[in-house]
């Protein structure tokens, strides 16, 4: 057997290797291609990117001309530097330095010597291109976007660099990809399929006709179309509300976890990240790290949730079996908690239960629940990690998993945390009683806020909120149809919602109601501390609203965060009364709020952070590009005319 072995293992190797290369070198003509490539010039043909629509059909992003000169070191001969320069607007110094990254990167491969002509820069080129030999045009499509909103949705679409050249081979230098929102996260989808075509080239390079008779060339295949969950008026809206205020606004439709508005403030108008002018403002928004306008902080920004908090606090510590609707605290404007710690209350004070509790916003009583659920248990660190999971089953101290490239976990207390805080040291409930309120170490991002709602609005299940409602051709990812159900039982979520609903009536947003829409909400206010020169400073509070309506079979959840904005009831509250008319009536009676909100400002409480040279840099962008905007269609449509000319001029010559 052993004499048979050796010899018939040779032999199968060596028909394999065989079989191998003949398939090769026979049947696959692939790596004959490749070797052949000094004579064969590879061009691509640029598909559209898909179209972007709002959940209602609203299309919110299509595309335009744009042309790429595109640069072949070795073929560049001699020419007239100063003519060319002068006419693509360029320096001289310019030229010479895309000439070198050009030749470094490849003497004999094109690179993109000059991005994103319009169409007036274009045939003011193409008129003269026959004078620059190793130069030539590659038409592309460029973002065209038909709102001066969402950009922290949208995201952008730019120049893909070396490394991703490396990591995927689909791209190659000179190619646009997807950054930041859904470009990024559905770019796959979006990009499309380029087309290849393979040309011969004779000595002298020119090219002489298809390689194999096109046996090897593609046909360009569109970018599938998307169909957004955002509600485009809603989420215009949304951004006007927040225009002169600093945080972010999620609304989300319980029922699916689909997000109807994504507000993130400050913002800008997308069109400033398209043309030849992206990279310089890009940069502007860049280095604004104060205001901070590239930072989407509806799912960035982890705040203390405050008061909202409460909620989650109730509906723990029924499911522990601490409290139920008829347990009473006596609150006298505080809690005195422990030897010298007082906790202050705004509430009127006297017997506190749950319902009077929540819509009053009573601090005493949610000490003394969060207490009793901690104190439960014999060991503090057993009892922190049973409350920690019972919030986390709401999605909370974790990432989303929304289908946006970026997000923040947000904070969750466990008895790591505290054995890393207080080492050592005998810690129990009077320690971390902070939590109770929203404040202590527990930290949300705004989508983790309206997640939370849609949950209480739900009575107990949540689905992962999403950005994406329809990709044509394609099947919604089965994750964003799945639902999580928390570890609170569905009976204790509706004494909770009655006392919100009590918020509007007769609690802390008595008044921002609108007659004949039944709202649930919470009035949170924050503290807010910033660290300068080392020291903890106090700053404006931060204004907190969360809200779902209408109590019963609720149609959008909420949240509502503007930083430094005083009280819940001051700014977020009047704003997310707003947003919930606007979506569920598409009308506003609420006249006076909306008045008081867009004409608004806290430019004052921002400007005591940056210096006044700052303040305006969004504004002057913004302006600029409506200039720039106006300007492209003036050059568009003169170069229509232009063209129009020609072709009746030439028609003439004819007759």
């Amino acid at each position: 057997m052993r004499k048979v072995l050796l010899p018939t293992m040779v032999i199968i190797t060596a028909c394999l290797l065989i079989i191998r290369l003949f398939y090769l070198q026979i049947i696959d003509d692939t790596f004959k291609l490749k070797s052949e490539n000094n004579a064969i010039k590879i061009k691509y043909d640029y598909p559209e990117r898909g179209y972007v629509y709002d959940r209602y059909g609203k299309l919110l992003i299509a595309n335009q001309p744009s042309y790429d000169i595109m640069v072949i070191p070795r073929d560049v001969k001699e020419l007239d530097t100063i003519e060319f320069c002068k006419l693509l607007d360029i320096t001289k110094e310019y030229f010479i330095t895309k000439i070198k990254k050009a030749r470094v990167y490849s003497p004999m491969l094109p690179s993109v010597f000059l991005p994103q002509l319009n169409k007036l820069e274009f045939a003011a080129f193409q008129e003269k291109i026959r004078r620059f030999s190793g130069f030539y045009i590659q038409k592309r499509s460029l973002r065209d976007y038909q709102v001066s909103y969402g950009s922290n949705v949208f995201g952008f679409i730019t120049q893909v660099n070396e490394n991703i050249v490396k990591k995927n081979p689909y791209y190659v230098g000179g190619d646009l990809i997807g950054k930041q929102g859904i470009e990024e996260s559905y770019e796959t989808f979006l990009r499309g399929q380029k087309g290849v075509k393979y040309l011969l080239k004779d000595k002298f390079n020119r090219e002489i006709g298809s390689y194999k008779e096109g046996k090897f060339d593609t046909v360009a295949k569109q970018g599938n179309d998307i169909t957004l969950t955002i509600d485009g008026e809603l989420q215009k809206y949304g951004e006007e509300l927040m225009v002169n205020k600093w945080g972010g606004i999620v609304a989300i439709e319980p029922k699916t976890g689909e997000i109807l508005a994504l507000v993130s403030a400050p913002n800008f108008n997308p069109a400033l990240l398209v043309g030849r002018q992206r990279s310089k403002n890009y940069t502007l928004l860049h280095n604004d790290s104060i205001a901070k306008p590239l930072y989407d902080r509806g799912l960035l920004a982890e705040y203390p949730p405050g008061s909202p908090f409460k909620i989650l606090t109730a509906l723990v510590a029924l499911q522990e079996g601490v409290i139920d609707e008829q347990t009473a605290f006596s609150c006298h404007h505080g809690f005195s908690y422990a030897r010298g710690r007082f906790m202050k209350c705004h509430c009127h004070g006297g017997a506190m239960q749950l319902h009077n509790g929540i819509y009053e916003s009573c601090n005493t009583y949610f000490s003394n629940a969060y207490m009793k659920t901690i104190n439960k248990y014999k060991s503090p660190s057993y009892a922190v990690d049973v409350w920690s999971n019972h919030l986390k089953s709401f999605g909370l101290g974790d990432f989303m998993g929304c289908d946006l490239p970026i997000g923040k976990r947000g904070k969750i207390p466990t008895s790591k945390t505290y054995k890393k805080l207080y080492p050592g040291w005998h810690w129990d409930s009077k320690t971390i009683v902070s939590n109770a309120i929203g404040q202590g170490e527990v930290l949300m991002t705004p989508i983790q806020l309206a997640n939370m709602m849609a949950t209480v609005a739900n009575r107990g299940y949540y689905y992962t909120p999403h950005i994406a409602k329809n990709i044509k051709g394609e099947i919604l990812d089965k994750k964003f149809r799945t639902k999580h159900v928390t570890t609170i039982n569905k009976k204790h979520f509706e004494p909770v919602i009655n006392g919100m609903f009590d918020v509007y009536n007769k609690g802390t947003a008595f008044g921002l109601g609108v007659a004949g829409i039944d709202m649930c909400g919470k009035t949170g206010t924050a503290e807010n501390y910033l660290k300068v020169n080392g020291k903890r400073v106090k700053l404006q509070d931060h204004s907190i609203f969360v809200a779902f309506a209408p109590k019963d079979n609720p149609k959008i959840a909420i949240a509502v965060f503007v930083e430094n904005g005083y009280w819940g009831k001051r700014w977020a509250g009047p704003i997310t009364t707003l947003m919930i008319e606007k979506y569920l009536r598409r009308k506003i009676t609420k006249v006076d709020f909306e008045k008081r909100m867009l004409e608004g400002s806290l430019k004052d409480q921002y400007s005591k952070l940056y210096p006044k040279k700052h303040q305006d840099s969004l504004s002057i962008l913004n302006d600029k590009v409506k200039d720039s905007v106006a300007k492209s269609k003036g050059e568009n449509d003169a170069a229509s005319d232009k063209a129009n000319t020609t072709k009746k001029d030439s028609i003439k010559k004819k007759t």
